[in-house]
């Protein structure tokens, strides 16, 4: 019997929460929040909606760390999102706190569970958890590279005018501006994106996917939720099926593509252990150096982090 937990029932963990339910292949799925009675309330509405939409996985809403005992996969998306005023510091002191909390309540109920951290800023949140755990990095990683691809997928469907179900792409580096797509490994039903559409085009594209998480915000004010969330149940899913998919996700390097002590997108095997296989990719120069721009920039923010003694 699998059990997943998701922590923050803003619209993100609630998001992944139904999505999981509709998956309907796991017994139950707990969300919590320390505002009991809002995932309490976010349970019961999507329980109300499994007669409609015909699936048994029950949501548990809770307040109570007790709830989630033996967990399998913990998804985190408890945090404060960034706010007029507020400074880069401000936003990593409080959400480093907020997670390695989550984290440590966690782990007082759960002895091996797989932590999949989806708070921001994503890169420096993994490594707070994975700090708080004392789990293998095999078993502590981030979604933002299935999220950034799905945007990166969307927006070369429709200028294409196909479906985003043909088309395969890999980003790598760290989970904003600095990221990496890579049109070289992009492909459409096998045809590589850059026999089908102009080099200036998908430069385009690939510009708006770096900024897609403020285009969002710009348009309805707030973070994205039906991507993220969906993103982060498709991470879920593969590792309970144990399906060996390859994906993009925020891993610990520990030499791969000359990085150290430091947690980056790479492309993965996720199973049933989390990460299966860390795969290192044949860049080419152009594309190293972009991942080692990349590199430097998450390291800053690391090494904000590490200067705060968040314990």
């Amino acid at each position: 019997m699998n059990k997943v937990t998701v922590v923050g029932a803003g619209n993100v963990g609630a998001t992944c929460a139904n999505v999981l339910a509709h998956k309907d292949f796991i017994k139950e799925v707990v969300l919590l929040d320390i505002k009991g009675d809002f995932a309490k309330g976010k349970a019961l509405d999507s329980w109300q909606q499994a007669s409609v939409d015909y699936y048994s996985t029950q949501i548990k809403g809770t307040d109570d760390y007790a709830d989630t005992a033996d967990s399998d996969i913990v998804v985190i998306t408890a945090g404060i999102p960034r706010k007029p005023g507020m400074s880069r510091d401000d936003l990593i002191s409080t959400n480093a706190k907020i997670v390695t909390m989550v984290t440590k309540s966690i782990m007082e109920h759960s002895k091996n569970p797989i932590i999949i951290i989806v708070s921001n800023p994503l890169d420096v949140m993994t490594l707070a958890a994975f700090n708080a755990s004392g789990l293998d990095s095999s078993r502590v990683f981030g979604m933002a590279g299935i999220l950034d691809t799905a945007r990166y997928r969307a927006f070369l469907a429709t200028a294409l005018n196909v479906s985003p179900k043909d088309i395969q792409a890999i980003l790598m580096g760290g989970h904003g501006d600095t990221m990496v797509p890579l049109p070289r490994y992009t492909t459409v039903s096998g045809i590589p994106v850059t026999d089908m559409i102009d080099a200036e085009k998908l430069d385009a594209i690939v510009e708006r996917t770096k900024k897609g998480g403020g285009e969002l915000v710009k348009l309805m004010g707030t973070s994205a939720w039906y991507a993220p969330g969906a993103a982060a149940a498709q991470m879920v899913e593969t590792i309970l099926k144990d399906e060996n998919r390859i994906f993009p996700c925020c891993a610990q390097l520990n030499g791969e593509y000359g990085l150290k002590d430091i947690f980056l997108g790479v492309p993965v095997k996720l199973g049933r252990n989390g990460i299966e296989e860390l795969i290192e990719l044949n860049l080419n120069d152009e594309e190293k150096a972009l991942l080692k721009e990349s590199a430097e920039h998450v390291s800053a923010v690391i090494d904000v982090y590490k200067k705060m003694n968040v314990g």
